[in-house]
């Protein structure tokens, strides 16, 4: 492909921002209105909704056996209800951002032609595209981090007083309270920025960029029990597994001290033969301690995952235009 030749008239930075907020304004509109709402959500699962749905509890646990229970079920269906639905909008993000880099912030600009318009008249192609990543990057990190903290201190809040709360190793809970949900999100901006550069279709980056956010944090779940040192507690065979908090692996010790699977067995004499041969049960977990340092490597990982993708950007953008070199100042 022919290199597309830079900028003779550059255009300073301050202004290349404000063009891209007024381009992406629709966008910029709607991630403030669903933020909005959901910040409020979050705030509310640390007030009036925790306050009502404890007070039910309180009054349920208090009933007892008795056949007669008056306790407000309304309320705790309701907090429950509202914590899904903040938790469950916040591992969506990452995908709405990878959505909305690859259809519009690049794929768009791509397939009209007004990213080489602005190429070859406005600024260069490497400041282009820098903008278009720092820019979002940053409202991106700053929303979705404060958000990742009132969903913390919701969650934390709820711990003693809601029977039904999340365990801090729920899946979902675990990704939406902390700085995980964050590098999830920039990792989707530049996988869809990158999909976007590689594509140059609207829709097709749009998916492609969605998929390739899923194999991230595929990657992360996969990855995060690994990448720091569990816990092993060991037990007897009457006792049972021992240690609460994220397993990741659990089976039976032998004679010899050797660590193996849980035996498969369809009947009663099957499985006392089975464990006879045991002297005892292992668990290899993680408890709550282990929770912000599963937060801050898993984080680490998913970031260099983004540096990666960033890098993809700037060299596919390489391949299309040429070098890449700043507008003349």
């Amino acid at each position: 492909m022919s290199a597309v030749p830079l900028t003779t008239a550059p255009v300073d930075r301050p202004r290349q921002t404000r063009w891209l907020l007024r381009l992406h304004r629709p966008a910029l509109y709607t991630w403030a209105a669903l933020w909005l709402l959901l910040a409020a959500l979050l705030v509310a699962l640390d007030g009036p909704l925790l306050d009502a749905a404890a007070q039910s509890w309180r009054q349920f646990r208090a009933c007892g056996m008795t056949e007669r229970c008056d306790y407000d079920q309304d309320a705790i269906l309701r907090y429950k209800d509202c914590y899904d639905y903040a938790t469950i909008a916040l591992n969506v993000l990452p995908f709405l951002v990878a959505a909305w880099a690859g259809a519009a912030l690049t794929g768009r600009e791509l397939e009209s032609g007004t990213a080489r318009l602005a190429w070859t008249q406005a600024t260069s192609p490497a400041r282009w595209l820098a903008v278009r990543l720092a820019v979002p990057a940053l409202g991106v990190a700053v929303c979705t981090g404060l958000l990742s903290w009132l969903h913390h201190r919701a969650w934390a809040a709820g711990q003693g007083r809601i029977d039904s709360a999340k365990e801090w190793y729920d899946r979902f809970t675990l990704h939406a309270g902390g700085p995980v949900v964050v590098a999830l999100a920039l990792a989707g901006l530049a996988a869809g920025a990158l999909a976007g550069l590689l594509l140059r279709r609207t829709l097709l980056a749009l998916v492609v960029g969605v998929l390739v956010t899923g194999a991230v944090r595929g990657l992360a779940d996969l990855a995060l029990p690994h990448l720091w040192p569990p816990v092993t507690r060991l037990s007897t065979l009457d006792q049972g597994f021992l240690g609460d908090g994220l397993v990741v692996d659990q089976g039976m010790v032998t004679r010899s001290g050797a660590h193996v699977p849980p035996p498969s067995c369809d009947s009663t004499a099957s499985c006392e033969a089975a464990y006879a041969h045991f002297t005892g049960r292992y668990n290899t977990y993680h408890p709550v301690s282990h929770l912000w340092g599963l937060q801050l490597t898993t984080t680490a990982l998913v970031l260099a995952v983004a540096g990666l993708l960033v890098a993809g950007c700037f060299l596919a953008l390489r391949r299309q235009t040429g070098p890449l070199r700043p507008a003349d100042d």
